[in-house]
């Protein structure tokens, strides 16, 4: 008999496989052998074993629920049943039909995923043997497990129950030959295409440059400029190829060159009145006007309006005549002593300045008051500011305007000669008149 068990019970050892189930239900086709424990437990494991005879297995069968805990761990729960107890000549007592409960815990070498694991079990039971009479066992043992696609298993178990009172129940051999079928459907990997080749050249931008030669790989250029746009050196946004001046910034008015200054006086034409004649900004790029055309521009000109001599800042030239004739009656100005009081003998060369002045009425008269040091310097300049105004009252007197008249005093800051003498002291002591036309 051993040589026909062992045989049947590792080549069903060598058929099934492990995984971590969602949950599955199976049957099982089981032999339970109650006399070789007891016969390796009265002589020993040797003698016991061949004691083994194949007409005292019982039949029986399971129905089992097995559930995935981790990739290495299952558990069980199944109902089993056995038929004809009257083949163990040991307990002729028991039922010809016992129910057993039982769950238990089933340790895999290796992950679910693998076709074939063995793994080692244990757990507890209870079952009912005769009438009204119930026992707790242990189950220990090992098996091996076949995996179909993580749906379909096949499993080879081997178990020693143990007996929690051998008076009631025997300790035993189990012997379990089943298949199981995964109720939940097991998710389906997706089958990852294969990748397509493409040897055609990555052209990101799509300018017909492949980016392994294109500078500018992102932005559409010309095979020209390796990939990248026409250029625009000064960033005028003209590109190089329209900009007539690619160096400078410009407009699309001016192909690209800067709004041009014709005469070089930096103020551009548009902005240029005299784009072709240099000038300033104040005129609005004309030079500076010379009204009168005396070739003295109206800054300088004094007489912008008449025209004039660059000797006398632009204002018409003063007659010699008249200078002298103001000179000359500067010199016959006559005072009192000590006094502003204008002599009558002045009269008649003032006289001849006033005609000067109406004969000419863009004449403008200057009176200037001096004395000598005689005396203290403050009564001097009081002194000379007061004769100045009386020669200026006088020919206000006879008609002259006095907005064209100016007086003033300077008393004895600018001799024109020593005051040591007399004679000196009397040329000090004078008044001075010049005309001008501006």
């Amino acid at each position: 008999m051993k040589k026909i068990l062992l045989p049947v019970v590792f080549a069903a050892l060598a058929i099934t496989g492990s995984a971590q189930k969602k949950g599955a239900i199976g049957f099982s086709f089981n032999l339970v052998d109650y006399n070789t424990p007891t016969n390796i437990k009265n002589t020993n494991f040797s003698d016991g074993l061949k004691t083994m005879q194949f007409k005292d297995l019982i039949p029986g069968f399971s129905a089992y629920w097995h559930q995935g805990i981790t990739s290495h761990l299952d558990y069980s729960i199944r109902y089993n049943g056995a038929f004809s107890p009257k083949f163990t000549s040991s307990f002729p007592k028991l039922k010809d039909y016992s129910n057993e409960l039982e769950g238990a815990f089933h340790i895999r070498m290796f992950k679910d995923n693998v076709a074939i694991n063995p793994f080692l079990t244990a757990g507890a039971g209870i079952g009912n043997y005769s009438a009204n009479n119930f026992n707790a066992y242990a189950p220990l043992g090992f098996g091996i497990q076949f995996n179909l696609a993580n749906e379909t298993y096949f499993h080879a178990l081997a178990n020693y129950r143990v007996s929690f009172s051998e008076a009631k129940l025997p300790n035993n051999l189990f012997f379990s030959f089943g298949v199981s079928q995964n109720v939940f459907a097991q998710p389906v990997k997706a089958v990852k295409p294969l990748p397509v080749v493409d040897n055609t050249p990555v052209d990101t931008d799509g300018d017909g440059v492949p980016d392994a030669k294109d500078k500018c790989p992102n932005v559409a250029g010309l095979a020209k400029y390796n990939g990248c746009p026409i250029p625009d050196s000064d960033g005028d946004g003209i590109n190089d190829e329209e900009d007539k001046c690619p160096n400078q910034k410009g407009i699309a008015k001016y192909q690209g060159c800067p709004i041009p200054d014709t005469d070089g006086d930096g103020i551009n034409d548009e902005e240029d009145k005299c784009p072709k004649v240099k000038g300033i900004a104040k005129y609005q790029g004309c030079p500076i006007p010379d009204t009168d055309g005396d070739g003295i521009n109206d800054e300088e000109d004094k007489c912008p309006l008449v025209a004039g001599v660059k000797e006398n800042h632009g204002c018409p030239e003063i007659k010699k005549e008249v200078i002298e004739k103001i000179n000359k009656a500067a010199g016959n100005i006559y005072f009192a002593t000590g006094s502003a009081k204008l002599l009558a003998k002045s009269n008649t060369h003032l006289n001849s300045v006033v005609a000067a002045l109406k004969e000419d009425p863009s004449l403008k008269l200057n009176i200037a008051g001096h004395t000598d040091n005689t005396g203290k310097a403050d009564k001097n300049q009081i002194l000379s500011e007061q004769r100045a105004a009386a020669v200026k009252a006088y020919i206000v007197s006879k008609g002259i305007d006095e907005s064209r008249i100016i007086s003033e005093g300077f008393g004895q800051d600018k001799p024109v000669d020593t005051n040591a003498t007399a004679a000196g002291r009397t040329k000090n002591r004078r008044v001075e008149l010049s005309v001008k036309n501006f």
